[in-house]
């Protein structure tokens, strides 16, 4: 093979293992969604992987909501003050927090927190050989470890959404009142005014499908994990960019479906 045939090789090469890649996984989600309405069912695990999921991850999203909402809001202010257009940041916070920040940053915290302990744990029980006795205990894997997972969580996400969007306006909130001289019952008017239900809706629908993207992800890496620690430890890793990169480009899509007429 000559020198100038070496990058389109190369480039031929990674784009064959991303399509293949791609179609795997969408073989996997197909392989998932086909087994939610077939029994046997695991409601067991279904509720012990929503408390995994949900519950605890509450303390991580709320902080990360307060914080975003708080700083969402003094730069609102800040870049409105070149305009003499102070009074949108409570209609600009809270429209910001639903339709864009709340969902992605959930998204992301529960990708962190959910998909590297998805792929971890699933990792482990291919590498000791669990999931080869789940199937000589005639367990399917697919239901017993994926379904609960990726159904907890894509009922679990758009809570904790919600729970983060509320959080997030208080964030702003409380730094309108404290840091940027806003009258208290003036800043909700304003939030309750300007937002509306599809603002919300929009943002807890981003939210089932952040939520079924991070289960998905660290499932399939979980179950496609290599032999030893540094498999575990690759497949975990794979599991949080995937879910990440993924999260963000399906918030594009959503949005542009959602808002562009």
């Amino acid at each position: 093979m000559s020198a100038a045939l070496a990058p389109l090789v190369a480039t031929g090469r990674a784009t064959r293992e991303l399509l293949a890649a791609v179609g795997a996984i969408a073989r996997f989600a197909g392989a998932t969604l086909g087994h939610l309405l077939r029994p046997p069912f695991y409601p067991r695990e279904l509720g012990l992987q929503l408390i995994a999921i949900g519950y605890l991850s509450l303390p991580v999203v709320g902080l990360t909501a307060l914080f975003t909402g708080g700083a969402l809001a003094l730069q609102i202010y800040a870049g409105g003050a070149r305009f003499n257009a102070e009074s949108v940041v409570p209609s600009i916070v809270a429209i910001g927090m639903v339709r864009e920040l709340g969902p992605v940053m959930a998204g992301l915290m529960v990708a962190a927190r959910v998909a590297s302990s998805i792929a971890a744990e699933i990792g482990t029980m291919k590498v000791t050989e669990q999931i080869d006795a789940l199937v000589t205990l005639s367990t399917d894997p697919m239901k017993y470890l994926t379904v609960p997972r990726v159904l907890a969580a894509t009922l679990a996400v758009p809570v904790l959404v919600g729970v983060g969007d509320a959080i997030g306006i208080m964030g702003g909130y409380l730094v309108g009142i404290t840091r940027l001289g806003f009258n208290e019952a003036t800043y909700i008017r304003n939030t309750v005014d300007f937002l509306e239900f599809w603002d919300v809706a929009s943002g807890l629908v981003k939210g089932a499908a952040f939520g079924f993207i991070v289960a998905l992800m660290g499932c399939y890496h979980g179950m496609n994990s290599g032999r030893g620690a540094q498999g575990v430890g690759r497949a975990t890793k794979r599991a949080v960019v995937a879910s990440a990169v993924m999260i963000l480009a399906a918030n594009y899509l959503l949005t542009e479906v959602f808002f562009t007429s």
